[in-house]
């Protein structure tokens, strides 16, 4: 009986050492700047992600990054269950959520990188161009007399009805008044076709659209909206974003939980860095960090020739 106990020790170890040296050649394969990786994107930020891989994948000809675009709720359970890696949200995680991360012993690597603007949009035939946060946020609450006809959202699970929600303080959206989609973009398709609606997107689905999307645009405005903190109405732009105006501005993380130096770090790494603040800076959103400008100087006038 003891024998055939060593010979079964003998083989569970074996098969632990094959399971673990396979994992750490899989691992290898993948460095900072090599390898594949999946990320699941909060669908809301979803084109600027769609650039940074494209200039990440463009100098690093050795990486593939795959973009998987999900809602906030699908996308957190996702990563508390371990089935993504890496994110892009559009919050930070809560302190319930990094105690199931240390019971797992895993240790999330947070990188902000940008701050991003929730837009509201109405038809171009409403004359009205300017709403009050106030109104929307007692249309949440399911007061009447808000001027409001009904709210448009891309998806229940979404981090922009999250967003809402928790301002005004409601844990369900109103039964009656309240639209969702699936995207952003059929939200921009329905206001555009639809008067009196107000959609609620995320800005960068109106500044950087799809060829397809251009002229849907071309039929919505997108409202100033007054907040709390004075009387004027703000627009969702660079300035305001930079100067705090804007009263719907939340910030954007990625969240590494590889576990390792992988494709994941290297990633973080360009979103944050120089390369990738620079994209955020041209596209509508506000990098974290501004980007430094070189300037040249010249102890003389160069005059042009004649």
């Amino acid at each position: 009986m003891l024998k055939y106990s060593k010979v079964f020790g003998l083989i569970a170890f074996v098969f632990l050492f094959a399971m673990c040296n396979q994992k750490s050649k899989n691992e290898s394969k993948e460095t900072i700047l090599k390898g594949s990786l999946d990320i699941t994107v909060d669908e809301t930020v979803k084109p600027i992600i769609d650039d940074q891989v494209a200039v990440f994948e463009g100098t690093y000809y050795d990486a593939k990054i795959t973009v998987k675009p999900k809602s906030e709720v699908e996308l957190i359970n996702d990563l508390l269950n371990q089935k993504a890696k890496v994110v892009v949200t559009a919050r930070n995680l809560s302190a319930e959520e990094l105690k199931r991360f240390e019971k797992s012993k895993i240790s999330p690597r947070v990188t902000p990188f940008a701050i991003d603007a929730i837009a509201l949009i109405s038809n171009k035939s409403n004359n009205d161009t300017l709403i009050a946060l106030k109104s929307v946020l007692d249309f949440m609450q399911g007061k009447k007399d808000t001027g409001i006809k009904g709210l448009v959202f891309d998806n229940p699970n979404s981090s922009t009805v999250r967003y809402m929600k928790d301002l005004a303080k409601v844990k369900d959206v109103p039964a009656n008044g309240v639209f969702s989609f699936k995207t952003n973009d059929e939200v921009i398709k329905f206001v555009s076709e639809n008067e009196g609606m107000i959609g609620v997107v995320g800005v960068n689905w109106l500044s950087q659209p799809s060829p397809n999307m251009v002229d849907f645009i071309k039929k919505i405005n997108i409202l100033g909206v007054k907040g709390f903190k004075d009387n004027e109405y703000h627009y969702p732009t660079q300035t305001e974003l930079a100067e705090e105006k804007y009263p719907l501005a939340r910030d954007l993380f990625i969240i590494n939980c590889q576990g390792y130096t992988g494709l994941g770090m290297g990633f973080s790494s360009f979103i944050a860095g120089e390369i990738g603040q620079r994209i955020i800076l041209k596209s509508s959103l506000m990098p974290v960090k501004t980007p430094g400008r070189k300037l040249q100087v010249r102890s003389e006038i160069i005059k042009d020739k004649e």
